[in-house]
């Protein structure tokens, strides 16, 4: 069984040392180094497995069936004897099967059903690097399990490129053995300037076509994702400088045939389009070029709005490395990269692990299982973030999986069997219970394979017609394939033997309702495209000359995050349903709004399903509704609705004065802080208020004073003085309304003898002098009049007196008397 030629071999005695001393080994092994296929054959017989299997987790479905299906001819026998594996759809294993491959929502499951993995003595994690969703959860529990049940279980990470350092720590401080792989040169060219164009499949089919005729051997093309790897394919067929050389896809869904397509040596020389599943995953013989389009589709969950979208992004330094690796397996190679060599350092070191940005339902359903809701005490290599996993608590509650106090209910418990995400595992309880189980395992099947759930001619794909199409194609035609098989497995699994089941159009709807119920959308304006969901998000189905129904079931949407969407999988919906299958969360709510044509207040009483009306009616409007819809109204348009006249603003200024230059416990009149509680001062004076215009008689002042006690009115007088009196006896205003500083405008004859600048605040905010002239004209602006009486009066005498002859204009203004009238006669 082994292999002198695998790099892998050179470290295999250090790693059954290790595994025999400690609970938690990490293997870091570039691909092609011979970890997937030789390290499970390899511990086989160790003593310290006592006899028990070996459980390997292998995150991709193609993957983990090549990797069984080839231990098992090392083996010299067939799969299901000693090699075995169990993926979605597909299990064979024996009595006899001691290394069995599995992917990751199935080891979670039986996890799930066995926490104590009864006759497993080592789990391996393949492929850690990817950071799936499902591995990290796997390990977590794994890693539980060890700590709590099982301290003979023994863990093997094995990785191609990591951050290993987090991942050694997270496991006790797991010896880190490196293994060096076996590459051949490769020689990389950048050719820029495609990098995350729009038509990937066009420029990279003519990329295809300049490659293939300077270079030899097999090439591998990667590319986002299953819609660019049949275009190009398209493109290519019959193109001219192609002539001699086959044009193969490789990608999740295809049958195990179409995979050996790509995999295996051709008699011919083959371009192989694939996903990053070629990245790690699969060996593929023969390739000594790669083009390598630098972009990777992956889903990113928006918690605001609820919603899944598939995003086109690029790939990280590391996978770029992976990928360029696979030309030199067999020799020298050659990698084009459609991006700059600047591009490249500008690229993330590593992927971001799926947990940051996925729907983390079924993880939320798996922890309540698990009895964690929270996920507190798990050795998380990164936590689920908690705004999402709040979010997927709370859908959870809406599928009826948990309650209130996010326990699992009796709904959620029987989700947990269910190898399908929790809104299909609802759907298909719900079918059942309806008796329409054989339409239920046909969406089950259709939702199990994302790359079925596509329309035509750019529209959004309707579920009756993908549907209707999948059930009637040809058993010759590619896209049938992964169908026939989940209906299978469903209908075995939920023991439907017939089709005699009378379902119509409106039960599509209703399944999916729920499953789906916080993406039903009512359209809003009719006949505008523009749908409302009851998560409070919006979306709109394109194009705008189809078929509207008034309200449908958003299965997805695409679009940027906090914009409204475009609908992609939609199916129409009978809206009357909505009290029959939800009633209990359709609540009643009486609503206050404002009319702005006619400027006044407006109350209705509305039925509701999350942020959907199902119906409204007028109601008389109350006093407390004309108050909250005034408080709704300045909230939206500033307290700039209000009429501030000259005493109001004063004091609103005086107020703010006090704030910076008084005590701590001053309240803030900043313009936020009274919008912020517009309930607690100025809700009393809106009473009397009926239209928009009767906001101009509100007694602002009395509303900003009711915010200060006794103590602080004092206060407010005390620092900020409505009044100065001058020497002259006047008691002159102080504008606080127009400067940073209080201005005191006075006439220059009413400050004779006063040399120091007069100041508020308890004296420490000096007041800002505008010294005016017996026609109160500005004369000077000065906060130092000290320096104005000895420097500049002298040149403002000489000017003005003679203009101002009735006015005192003394020589010595430090001893002239202070006076606001005119000179005496003698």
């Amino acid at each position: 069984m082994s292999d002198p030629g695998l790099p892998i071999e050179s470290i295999l005695h250090e790693l059954r040392r290790e595994l025999g001393r400690h609970d938690a080994v990490v293997l870091q092994a570039p691909p092609g180094s011979g970890k997937t296929t030789r390290v499970p054959l390899a511990l086989l017989e160790e003593s310290w497995l006592a006899g028990h299997s070996i459980l390997m987790l292998e995150p991709r479905r193609l993957a983990a069936g090549n990797a069984a299906r080839f231990m098992a001819g090392q083996l010299g026998e067939q799969v299901g004897k000693r090699v075995g594996y169990t993926i979605r759809y597909e299990r064979k294993v024996s009595a006899d099967t001691r290394i069995e491959v599995v992917t990751e929502g199935v080891l979670t499951r039986r996890l799930q059903r066995d926490p104590e993995l009864a006759g497993v003595g080592l789990v391996i994690f393949d492929e850690f690097h990817e950071r799936h969703l499902q591995t990290d959860l796997a390990l977590a529990l794994c890693r539980d399990v060890q700590e709590g049940l099982r301290d003979n279980l023994k863990l093997l990470v094995m990785s191609a490129t990591l951050d290993a350092t987090p991942l050694v720590d997270r496991l006790g401080g797991a010896p880190l053995l490196q293994c060096e792989g076996r590459m051949h040169p490769v020689e990389t060219e950048y050719v820029g300037g495609e990098f995350g164009g729009r038509d990937v499949a066009a420029m990279m089919a003519r990329r295809i076509a300049q490659v293939a005729g300077r270079t030899d051997g097999d090439i591998l093309v990667f590319l986002p994702g299953t819609a660019e790897i049949l275009r190009c394919r398209n493109m290519l067929q019959g193109h001219p400088d192609l002539n001699g050389i086959e044009v193969v896809p490789l990608y999740g869904g295809l049958d195990y045939p179409a995979q050996e397509r790509a995999i295996r040596p051709a008699q011919r020389r083959k371009v192989v389009l694939a996903t990053n599943i070629a990245e790690s995953s699969l060996t593929i013989q023969g390739v000594r070029v790669v083009i390598d389009s630098g972009l990777v589709r992956q889903p990113r969950f928006d918690v605001g709005s609820g919603l899944t979208r598939l995003e086109t992004v690029r790939v990280s330094r590391a996978s770029a490395q992976q990928r360029a690796g696979r030309a030199g397996r067999l020799g020298p190679g050659h990698c084009f990269r459609l991006w700059t060599a600047g591009e490249h350092g500008a690229l993330l070191p590593f992927a971001p692990p799926e947990i940051r940005s996925s729907d983390l339902a079924p993880l939320a359903l798996d922890l309540a299982a698990w009895g964690v809701p929270e996920g507190t005490g798990l050795s998380w290599l990164d936590p689920p973030p908690e705004g999402a996993l709040a979010s997927a608590r709370e859908l959870l509650v809406d599928l009826d999986a948990l309650d209130a106090r996010g326990a699992l209910t009796r709904v959620g418990r029987r989700m947990i069997d269910f190898p399908a995400h929790p809104r299909v595992a609802r759907l298909l309880i719900e079918a059942e219970r309806l008796g329409l189980s054989a339409l239920g395992c046909d969406l089950a099947a259709l939702f199990g394979e994302p790359g079925l759930l596509r329309g035509k001619g750019g529209r959004a794909a309707d579920l009756r017609d993908v549907l209707q199409g999948l059930r009637f194609v040809g058993n010759g035609q590619e896209i049938s394939g992964p169908f026939r098989r989940g209906r299978r497995f469903w209908r075995q699994r939920m023991q439907v033997r017939s089709d005699n089941e009378s379902a119509s159009g409106l039960d599509i709807g209703r399944l999916v309702a729920v499953g789906w119920p916080d993406r039903i959308a009512l359209e809003a304006p009719p006949g505008s495209g523009r749908y409302r969901l009851a998560n409070g998000s919006g979306a709109g189905l394109a194009p705008a000359g189809c078929h509207h129904s008034p309200a449908l079931v958003a299965v997805s949407t695409t679009g940027r995050s906090g914009a409204d969407g475009r609908i992609g999988v939609f199916c129409p919906f009978d809206p009357e349903m909505i009290h029959e299958i939800f009633p209990e969360r359709i609540r009643t709510e009486r609503r206050v709004g404002w009319d702005e044509g006619a400027g006044r207040v407006t109350a209705a009483e509305e039925t509701r399903f999350g942020a959907l009306v199902l119906g409204s009616r007028q109601i008389p409007v109350q006093a407390s509704d004309r108050v909250d819809a005034f408080l709704a109204l300045l909230r939206r348009r500033g307290l700039e609705l209000l009429t501030w006249d000259k005493e109001a603003g004063q004091l609103l200024a005086r107020c703010r004065f006090v704030a910076r230059y008084g005590s701590d416990d001053w309240p803030d009149y900043s313009s936020d802080a009274l919008l912020g509680e517009l309930e607690n001062w100025l809700a009393p004076y809106l009473l009397t208020c009926s239209r928009e215009a009767d906001l101009a008689k509100v007694d602002l002042c009395s509303a900003l004073r009711a915010r200060l006690n006794w103590s602080q009115l004092q206060q407010l007088d005390r620092l900020a003085p409505e009044r100065w009196q001058v020497p002259s006896g006047s008691k002159v205003r102080i504008d606080y309304r127009q400067h940073e500083q209080p201005v005191l405008a006075v006439k220059l004859q009413e400050l004779f003898g006063l040399a120091e600048t007069p100041s508020i605040g308890g004296g420490s905010v000096p007041l800002l002098l505008d010294l005016l002239s017996p026609a109160l004209r500005p004369i000077q602006r000065t906060q130092d009049l000290k320096n104005f009486w000895n420097e500049v009066y002298p040149e403002v005498k000489k000017e003005l007196k003679g203009r101002y002859p009735k006015h005192p204009w003394p020589d010595d203004p430090w001893s002239a008397e202070p006076t606001r009238r005119t000179r005496r006669k003698k």
